[in-house]
């Protein structure tokens, strides 16, 4: 990687993912290229890209000497079920732009999958890698068919395109979207303004989270890793943290004793229950060595932390 154009730049997991690839290759090696999200003071390279207009970003690989895109542009899953034809158009074939662009100029590429790939027939412990992809939601539905188009063109094309499904991503730099798992995030901000919650899903519901610094890591880890040691051209499985609402209140309340949280569930507990409780990643560990370091305590005590200071609370 020599030369990186990320898009979605200012997004939850693009905020943090530019700092870190300024900081190991340089800020006048990496473009971040963002749609229509003004990201305020930034400091390097920022381009406005239109991923649905595949001219657009050829003109940037080209104008900017790019051989790894790190594709992140995209609509999350409870924002696509209010518009899935704009989900599909930007999730799939935003994708399919981006690898097109790839073949013909022969770059590396990182997409981000999601743990919305699998559905009510997925087993819910310990998820393996390969089995029942049945989504129940457009996002999940466009995340699915992305994986076999990614290892459609390895195989048609050789284009080096790497994934990781990502499970819910917990960062405190970018403000948070409209996510499934993003009551994760919205519940810190509420600790530490309000002192009380109402959250969309009710105790109980485990799901695979991870914190954000694992996130970037475990990415740029993939990225790096030698072609021959990467088996899988759909995506990789990526495990850090499994939690329920009820858990991570407990740990909110060891900083903030007095924090309430009310539970009432809406129309995203359906998409939470179709989701696994815990992923299998071992491929990800034997592939390419990945481990995570958060556990939900550290994660807990790193998100407070920092939204304190980035709140001036």
């Amino acid at each position: 990687m020599k030369k990186i154009l990320v898009t979605g730049a200012f997004g939850l997991v693009g905020t943090e993912l530019v700092l870190e690839l300024q900081k190991r290759y340089g800020k006048e090696n990496v473009v971040a290229a963002a749609h229509s999200k003004n990201p305020g003071e930034f400091d390097g390279i920022l381009e406005q890209a239109d991923v649905t207009n595949p001219e657009e970003v050829k003109a940037l690989v080209k104008k900017h000497g790019i051989d790894t895109i790190f594709h992140l542009a995209g609509i999350l899953s409870v924002g696509s079920e209010k518009n899935p034809a704009a989900a599909w158009e930007v999730n799939f074939n935003g994708l399919k732009n981006i690898l097109n662009v790839a073949k013909d100029e022969k770059l590396k590429v990182f997409w981000p999958s999601s743990i919305a790939v699998f559905g009510p027939t997925t087993p819910k412990e310990n998820t393996p890698l390969h089995t029942s992809l049945e989504p129940t939601t457009i996002y999940g539905v466009a995340k699915v068919a992305g994986e076999l188009l990614c290892q459609y063109y390895f195989n048609r094309y050789g284009v080096d395109v790497r994934s990781i499904r990502y499970p819910g991503l917990n960062g405190w730099r970018a403000d948070p979207g409209d996510g499934t798992t993003e009551y994760a995030i919205h519940i810190f901000y509420a600790a530490i303004k309000e002192g009380k919650y109402v959250c969309p899903l009710k105790p109980g519901t485990y799901l695979p989270m991870m914190y954000m610094d694992d996130a970037i890591n475990g990415t740029i880890q993939l990225m790096e890793a030698d072609p021959s040691k990467i088996t899988i051209r759909t995506s990789y499985n990526l495990s850090g943290i499994s939690f329920a609402p009820d858990e991570l209140v407990s740990e909110i309340q060891k900083l903030v004793p007095n924090f309430q949280v009310f539970y009432e569930p809406n129309h995203t507990q359906a998409i939470a229950d179709s989701w696994p409780k815990s992923i299998d990643d071992s491929d990800a560990r034997k592939d390419w060595g990945w481990e995570p370091k958060f556990g939900l305590e550290e994660m807990t005590k790193e998100m407070f932390d920092n939204l304190k200071k980035k709140l001036k609370m």
